[in-house]
């Protein structure tokens, strides 16, 4: 394995994109770098604290040094106004970069060895979800409708993750904003922008390493057809009501012996349960003198003492079906559920906070703040993967929002020269030592 990826060189990363955004000021006099401006703004999320850069500027105040240049290398320290009136004009495709980079540094150093576990293939799971929704505020990024008469104003985007059975973390990669698009008419939506995203993106990934996941919605023909032609796979959620061609063809199928039947009995580690599949080969996706033909695979769970449906599920994929290969299948395109789960769901409501309005602004802003958000999480993933003292310190304070509480109150009143010196401060602190998993059985033990 290469050497430990660092804080210091995650940051590097950032600093590397922040230092070469572009400066919209006319004016010459200028005390704050753009990347005051950028590193200003990932830092309040990376210690998920909004008062963390006025706490800096008191601890300079007082002791003549500050966590926020230490840290996150910020020459001077902006004020929230400051840092949000540099950030507006700035697109947010500008700060996409450093997650690519991330990704290449943890692939590289063969941390993600575990997230190429269905036939060596990535798994990508996109899922859209809104983070931003007024009935005033708004910007001209933001997508609208109309309800009852009055016009409501939202932000929306794709997430792609890198995800893997059995894994509880996920890798983010660069988001899709759904905003309105030039010269386009039409209503954005979550489709287009994923069609933007794996039009953009594909590239990152070899030919034909890479599967997408997602619910229904992209189970779309001309989407399927996309990822095809990018090289890659897919896995998507097909359910009858949207896609009766397919279904009336496996009914057919099914009469004639078209459609394989496979049992299996399998213990959960709490309980025994039945899987039973059915899968067909080269069925319609839709209804047409030129349909995409596909795969499909149907499972259903049941509790073997009970009885009880566990589990009902059907997915329409270009990767071949064997029985032999039947579960891998099934449990990989189940790992879907990690794009609601491990992210959408840490981030707006353990510790991110992405649901809060951190400033909406006149062009950008909601979207830059986002991207940065992100970013924030991604870091702290990384860590995760790369960094024993963090990753311990984690494991001991259990809840993410009990490490940010504690990192908050470090910030504040104690000076750290360094992010390794931090986080050694924590793991001392908590006692824990490379002789014992947690400081927990240490306890016990002299008990």
């Amino acid at each position: 394995m290469a050497a430990t990826l660092s804080f210091d060189q995650l940051r590097s990363i950032l600093v590397a994109t922040a230092t070469h955004l572009p400066d919209h000021r006319k004016r010459p006099n200028r005390i704050y770098e753009m990347a005051d401006a950028a590193l200003g703004a990932f830092a309040v999320f990376f210690v998920q604290s909004p008062s963390f850069l006025a706490h800096q500027q008191e601890m300079q105040r007082r002791q003549g040094q500050n966590n926020a240049q230490s840290l996150f290398g910020i020459d001077q320290v902006p004020s929230d106004p400051q840092i949000r009136n540099l950030l507006d004009p700035i697109a947010p495709e500008q700060l996409a970069t450093p997650f690519w980079q991330v990704f290449e540094q943890l692939r590289k150093g063969d941390y993600l060895q575990a997230y190429q576990g269905y036939f060596g293939r990535w798994l990508c799971a996109l899922d859209g979800t809104q983070y931003f929704h007024s009935q005033k505020i708004h910007c001209p990024q933001c997508t609208t409708r109309v309800v009852n008469g009055s016009t409501h104003y939202s932000h929306s985007l794709v997430a792609p993750l890198i995800v893997a059975p059995g894994e509880n973390r996920v890798i983010a990669l660069e988001p899709e904003f759904v905003q309105p698009q030039d010269g386009c008419e039409k209503q954005d939506c979550e489709l287009r922008a994923a069609e933007r995203w794996l039009k953009r993106n594909a590239h990152h990934f070899a030919a034909g390493s890479m599967t997408l996941l997602g619910d229904d919605l992209y189970c779309h023909q001309p989407f399927c057809e996309l990822v095809i032609e990018q090289g890659q796979h897919f896995i998507f959620t097909c359910k009858p009501d949207s896609h009766q061609a397919l279904y009336q063809e496996v009914a057919l199928l099914a009469k004639i012996g078209g459609v394989t039947e496979v049992q299996q009995r399998r213990w959960n580690g709490q309980r025994s349960e039945i899987w039973c599949y059915r899968h067909a080969t080269r069925v319609p996706l839709r209804a047409d003198t030129k349909p995409l033909y596909v795969n499909w695979c149907e499972v259903t769970i049941t509790d073997e003492a009970t009885g009880e449906l566990r589990y009902h599920n059907a997915w329409a994929t270009d990767h071949a079906l064997t029985e032999s290969a039947l579960h891998d299948f099934v449990i990989a395109a189940r790992t879907r559920w990690k794009s609601e789960n491990e992210n959408n769901n840490v981030l707006k409501n353990y510790g991110y906070h992405l649901e809060h309005n951190f400033g909406h602004g006149q062009k950008y802003l909601a979207l830059v703040l986002v991207m940065l958000n992100l970013l924030a999480f991604l870091f702290h993933t990384a860590l995760d993967l790369c960094d024993e003292q963090y990753r311990r310190v984690r494991t001991e304070l259990a809840a993410r929002q009990t490490f940010f509480h504690d990192m908050q109150a470090l910030t504040r009143y104690l000076y750290f020269a360094s992010w390794q010196a931090l986080i050694s401060f924590m793991f001392t602190g908590l006692e824990l030592d490379t002789d014992a998993p947690s400081s927990r059985r240490r306890r016990a033990n002299r008990r």
